[in-house]
């Protein structure tokens, strides 16, 4: 009897580290998780804000080359600042069939490598 009663323990003991390594691998892969979705977004935001400095410094090149050719550096300016506008209406028009899918699954992707 009291042979079983030792191996009981000895398994309840055994279900206990089993419960608690669990615990504590579930508690390392969120770990994992989250640290590489913040890397990914800090990564992503240098890169965003690299290529907006690029994108800036481009469109004013543009504008002020369409305004020497057109002698008024205003209407330069306001055909770059047009042609931005017509492609925000593109996105804005576009943005929940194509742009949230294709956000939401780079995300999911990235949350289960």
């Amino acid at each position: 009897m009291e042979n079983i009663k030792e191996k009981a323990e000895d398994l309840t003991e055994d279900i206990g580290q089993y419960v608690e390594t669990f615990y504590k691998l579930k508690v390392l892969q969120a770990t994992d998780k989250a640290a590489r979705l913040a890397s990914l977004s800090v990564s992503s935001m240098m890169i965003l804000i690299l290529v907006l400095f690029c994108l800036l410094f481009l469109s004013i090149g543009v504008g002020w080359w369409i305004g020497e050719s057109l002698e008024n550096m205003v209407a330069g300016f306001c055909i770059v600042a047009g042609f931005y506008a017509v492609l925000s209406v593109v996105v804005l028009v576009l943005h929940k069939n194509l742009l949230l899918p294709w956000i939401r699954n780079i995300l999911i992707r990235k949350a289960y490598e």
